[in-house]
């Protein structure tokens, strides 16, 4: 199969992940999937193929004769899409785009005004959803891009590599990805996950990153004789949210800017929750960001009263910048391979995180690669062919020219 073709085959298996669910993986759906990539690593011709009772799929290319004493190089992904949109009954459309919107459904487009940047792709063929579902670019088509690379390699047996493992990781979307990820098994020294978006991004640099639980416990009266007496835990938690700065969520950074990012809430006068993440590359303001949340707690809890107001505040990941900067080589070998693919390599810092950036922290130096893709999680998402053949070229060169 050619890389589009494997890409929306990948696509057909829905595979959201479930942060409520406490198995590993989170949802059957993906261990689906992971037996039907098990079955197509056998195909290509890798060795020590299988999956683990995790999820976790893994397979090796064996060196090249000569080559056996090379540094490992490996190449990750994830099979799970976010759980935000719906994933499954994906019906991907196959568009050639020549400019203006591209209507998805009789209610929905991906309109140029929105996403000026979709001007680039005029004259290319684009895949799509149907304004339904997301697409599950992120991060079937960092699947797809591996496997063709790899199974070009085996076709081509006269182009030597050296020892080149490969996982496929469960649960990347809700943040366990590397949870239970097999490092000695895996044995490379360094790798790449091809998690990223626009064609020629490469990035070693994303956001510290936590996760903070404010509840809220109130005091509900009957509101006749609530005077004085009603602590409204619902009215309490909107004083909490428009306490933090409000220029300082997603809506109004970019860049390095950090955020605080409220992504649920539920409450009523008796008990409120308020779900956050909290962003920031640079680590000093990350921690200021931190005690900030839990100074408006302890401030409120003094008007209020004590144990009203409660944090509990979680680190999740680390910018994985300082791991990487020992091994900048691995940057320069990224580089090197998109020049050589005719691609502009394009150094961004991720307003996220990935797989890598935790296995960077356990002794994996793992940056993250583009994979052509474009509005992630959504039903707007979109993927050109010609950025995942590209991204093909370029692991090839990758894997060859470790």
């Amino acid at each position: 199969m050619n890389v589009s073709e494997r890409f929306l085959k990948y696509v057909s298996f829905g595979t959201n992940s479930d942060e409520e669910s406490a198995s590993c993986p989170s949802t059957e759906s993906q261990l689906v999937l992971g037996r039907y990539l098990v079955d197509e690593l056998v195909k290509i011709g890798l060795a020590e193929v299988g999956i683990d009772e995790n999820g976790y799929v893994y397979g090796v290319l064996p060196a090249s004769k000569g080559r056996e004493n090379d540094a490992s190089v490996g190449f990750i992904a994830h099979m799970d899409t976010s759980s935000a949109v719906k994933g499954d009954g994906i019906k991907p459309q196959r568009v050639l785009y020549q400019g203006g919107d591209i209507a998805l459904n009789e209610k929905e487009s991906i309109r140029l005004a929105d996403f000026p940047y979709l001007a680039k792709y005029i004259g290319q063929e684009i895949i799509t959803t149907d304004g339904t579902t997301l697409l599950g670019a992120d991060d079937k088509a960092g699947i797809a891009e591996i496997f063709t690379a790899l199974e070009y390699l085996v076709a081509h047996p006269e182009i030597s590599h050296g020892r080149i493992p490969v996982c496929i990781t469960p649960d990347e979307e809700i943040g366990r990805g590397a949870d239970r990820f097999d490092l000695k098994r895996f044995s490379a020294d360094w790798a790449y996950t091809v998690d990223g978006g626009e064609l020629g991004e490469i990035e070693y640099e994303n956001f510290n990153a936590a996760s903070a639980k404010i509840t809220i416990h109130g005091v509900n009266i009957h509101p006749g004789s609530a005077k004085n007496k009603m602590k409204n835990a619902s009215l309490l938690a909107s004083e909490f949210i428009s306490m933090l700065p409000k220029a300082e969520t997603p809506s109004h950074t970019e860049g390095y800017e950090g955020f605080y990012h409220l992504c649920g809430m539920q409450g009523d006068e008796s008990n409120a929750v308020l779900q956050y993440i909290i962003r920031d590359h640079d680590r000093e303001k990350f921690e200021s960001r931190k005690r900030f949340v839990e100074n408006l707690v302890s401030y409120l809890n003094g008007v209020y009263g004590e144990n009203t107001f409660e944090a509990v505040i979680r680190d999740s990941y680390y910018n994985m910048r300082e791991k990487i900067l020992p091994h900048m080589h691995i940057i320069d070998n990224a580089v090197n391979a998109m020049k050589q693919a005719n691609v502009e390599p394009m150094i961004v810092a991720i307003r996220g995180g990935t797989d890598g950036a935790r296995l960077s922290f356990e002794g994996l130096p793992c940056p993250n690669l583009s994979t052509g893709g474009a509005n992630f999680h959504g039903i707007h998402e979109f993927i050109p062919v010609p950025s995942m053949e590209k991204m093909v070229e370029i692991l090839v060169t990758l894997m060859k020219n470790q």
